[in-house]
């Protein structure tokens, strides 16, 4: 009898332990991302983090690793798909060493204005690319934003091709931004971005080619004199989950993140272009020098880099993207 009560009184008491734990029970999310903890990508990344955590109720927590913390932009989105980590947010360029029609999306010199790509990027584009980014292994859960591209250097200022030629200017892994720096006559370097700033610091490149809120925040304007607006390729950013971790979620928990990936992705945008005209006024106090080329000249060099990035990306898809881009210029 004094053995059967202990075990009972066991048994009770590993329940009374259990318990909480099954209670506690959430799912836990890494989110990797490449900005710093100032760019409007961390900013979105936080607001997606507190509103998905509020509205599952706890049941759903999500863990931030910014400013290239888990890897380089190639290495997180890799974990992604490996499901070491569970959220991305990639540039399509990173995302078409997965699938080639992402690769048609960094044609240069294709939109007028933010409105323009925006229209493009959020129509029915998008419903050619969702299938697409699944079969590579991730769920796309809302259309983020890295902006227009604008150029950089440490030799002189830019307004007009001929003063691009012969400067060694530092592209991501990503041959449509080496494809464009190369046809306006640049010796295009390849450089991981945790690099980068040491880099241009050192002379081992002239000069890159970001988004204004990355050449603010990466502090570019301490080691780099010019600034050319150039907005030689827009780029979008597509939150990405790994598809096995997305397909245990709940479908209420998928509606909710999918929400709230939008209206991430919306902030980001927003604060993309109103901090924009701010920021190229703190860099110019900052003492970079700036221009505004007049852009038809290098639109018109672009000749070989869209012969080379239709190559790599496939005729038909560059051709079913240029579809999408004449549908949004109109509607």
């Amino acid at each position: 009898m004094k053995r059967r009560a202990f075990l009972t009184g066991l048994a009770g008491t590993g329940a009374l332990t259990l318990a909480p734990r099954l209670a506690r029970a959430e799912t836990v999310l890494k989110f990797g991302h490449y900005n710093a903890e100032t760019h409007p990508i961390h900013k979105g990344a936080v607001q997606f983090k507190a509103n998905v955590e509020k509205r599952t109720s706890g049941a759903i927590k999500v863990q931030i690793y910014p400013n290239n913390t888990l890897g380089s932009p190639p290495e997180i989105l890799e974990q992604t798909r490996n499901g070491v980590v569970d959220i991305a947010v990639p540039t399509s360029g990173q995302l078409d060493k997965y699938d080639k029609a992402f690769a048609a999306l960094m044609l240069p010199f294709v939109f007028s204005d933010l409105d323009h790509a925006r229209r493009a990027m959020d129509g029915p584009m998008l419903q050619w690319l969702s299938p697409v980014a699944e079969k590579a292994g991730f769920e796309i859960v809302g259309v983020w934003e890295y902006g227009f591209r604008h150029l950089t250097n440490n030799k002189r200022p830019i307004n007009s091709p001929a003063d691009v030629k012969g400067l060694k200017i530092r592209t991501p892994p990503e041959i449509q931004l080496s494809a464009a720096m190369a046809a306006l006559g640049a010796n295009v370097q390849k450089i991981g971005f945790p690099e980068l700033y040491l880099a241009l610091s050192q002379g081992v490149v002239d000069g890159e080619e970001n988004p204004i809120a990355t050449i603010a925040s990466a502090k570019f304007y301490e080691v780099q004199k010019h600034l050319a607006l150039t907005r030689h390729v827009y780029q979008a950013i597509y939150q990405v989950f790994n598809l096995e971790t997305w397909k245990k979620l709940t479908p209420d928990q998928q509606k909710i993140v999918k929400e709230e990936g939008h209206s991430a992705g919306n902030l980001v945008r927003q604060l993309l272009q109103s901090e924009e005209k701010g920021l190229i006024e703190q860099l110019k106090a900052k003492g970079m020098q700036v221009t505004e080329p007049d852009l038809k000249p290098f639109q018109a060099a672009m000749g070989p880099a869209n012969a080379e990035i239709a190559k790599y990306a496939g005729a038909d898809n560059v051709a079913k993207f240029q579809k999408y881009v004449e549908a949004a210029a109109k509607a």
